[in-house]
């Protein structure tokens, strides 16, 4: 069981590495280790969730625990009925982009709160594997629920369109089409990949992987559609292309979201510590404040309570939303941005271009045996920039900056560059690849 615990979710192969017996063990150690009374249950729609499902609510039931089945939904959908629903916890099953014979859990407290590694994960694992959890007298109960019209009505109050934009979805035959199933009649859209299959027929459901977005770009100058939004496989992420059909970078977009939002007053808005310079520069020139983060939705998550911040985005295309209970909608952003093309009534890559002002090397990742001597020279090299270690190690200098990072999943260093110029971009880039890889 040991391999399928991660930092922030519990991962792997069906049905070699987890089925319906696994799921029910670790139904049984949330609520021991939670003490849940009473947890919601959402599922993609890899054909393997349903018995997962069986599995895991069994254990929860066992337990004493009462258990709402969502039925099929995307994850923001698991966290709105998590808070809506006033349940002590929730749990997504799901394994989000990667591939179909793949699928896992995502666990929440109550108030979509995560339970990571660090949190939680580590505890319930223990207790699976030992099945030390106590003997229930009086199972719970189970019960359905759909949580669809309800959040329908929730993404549609943020509205503020004055057209029907024409937008091209990429649903990579997942949860997308149920993420946005309650707002479709606000666009004209043009779908690609729009029937649930598991199996990922056309192409895997990670917008990270730029090659992924080849067909909706294709499709946005085709049709001459105002933007594209292309899902991952449980929809808590969402690559987005402008009217060209160029790629927005994912920081870049949280600049975007950045400006509807402080449109309607002040707020904290945070985003993570790989982001363009340009992100923060635009949240305080739209009278936003603006604060940094490590990289991790959990992280994210408990650093937006503590600092009452209305949004977050991450590069990797997740963003955070204070009215969802703090946790992912991308319903929402595809509305927020829409609401900001209406507003300027400008198009998208007008919009996206004065934030296009610095140059990055993207994430670049290195495989290294050893971190530590690495990290050090870094560290030793770089002391004259304004050192900080949030997340890794980042330095600042008046023209560019760099962090680099061990993975929280793989051993591996990630660094990100960002400068003035191409050439300075280029050049530092090279310099830390030589002292990280030797």
């Amino acid at each position: 069981m040991s391999g399928i615990f991660k930092a922030y979710d519990i991962r792997g192969v069906y049905p070699a590495d987890i089925n319906a017996d696994i799921a029910e063990a670790i139904g049984r150690a949330y609520i021991e280790f939670t003490g849940a009374k009473k947890v919601v249950v959402g599922r993609d729609m890899r054909p393997h969730s349903q018995p997962l499902f069986e599995g895991l609510s069994r254990g929860m039931l066992a337990q004493g625990a009462d258990v709402i089945d969502l039925g099929l939904c995307s994850t923001p959908m698991s966290y709105f009925a998590n808070g809506t629903l006033k349940a002590d916890g929730s749990v997504m099953i799901t394994a989000s982009h990667n591939p179909g014979e793949w699928n896992g859990f995502k666990l929440c407290r109550a108030n979509a709160v995560p339970i990571s590694g660090a949190t939680g994960i580590m505890d319930i694992q223990k207790i699976a594997e030992a099945k030390s959890w106590k003997k229930c007298d009086r199972p719970g109960k189970l019960s359905s629920y759909d949580i669809a019209p309800e959040y329908g009505k929730f993404l549609r109050s943020f509205a503020k369109m004055d057209r029907k934009l024409k937008v091209v979805v990429d649903y990579a035959n997942a949860m997308g089409l149920y993420e946005i199933a309650g707002i479709t009649d606000l666009f004209d859209i043009v779908p690609l990949y729009d029937t649930l299959d598991g199996t990922f027929p056309n192409h895997e459901a990670n917008p990270l992987h730029l090659a992924t977005l080849d067909a909706i770009r294709a499709k946005v100058k085709e049709v001459g559609a105002d933007f594209g939004a292309a899902f991952d496989g449980d929809a808590d992420r969402c690559g987005f292309i402008d009217d060209r059909g160029e790629i927005i970078p994912m920081d870049l977009f949280t600049a975007l979201i950045a400006q509807d939002i402080l449109s309607n007053g002040p707020a904290t808005i945070l985003y993570d510590l790989r982001s363009s310079r340009a992100v923060p520069e635009c949240i305080r020139e739209n009278g936003g404040k603006a604060i940094q983060s490590r990289v991790g939705h959990a992280f994210i998550k408990a650093q937006m309570r503590e600092n009452d911040a209305v949004f977050a985005g991450e590069l990797s295309g997740h963003y955070y939303f204070k009215q969802n209970f703090t946790a992912e909608s991308q319903g929402l952003a595809m509305i927020m941005l829409s609401n900001l093309i209406c507003k300027k009534n400008k198009p998208l890559h007008e919009l996206v271009q004065p934030l296009r002002k610095y140059f990055s090397s993207g994430e670049i990742n290195s495989t290294v045996a050893d971190v530590k001597p690495i990290l050090d020279a870094i560290r030793k090299k770089y002391a004259d920039g304004n050192m900080y270690e949030l997340d890794g190690i980042s330095s600042e200098y008046p023209n560019w900056w760099f962090n680099v990072r061990s993975s929280n999943t793989e051993p591996l260093l990630r660094l990100i560059v960002e400068a003035d110029t191409q050439q300075l971009m280029e050049e530092k880039r090279d310099e830390l690849l030589k002292l990280i890889r030797g």
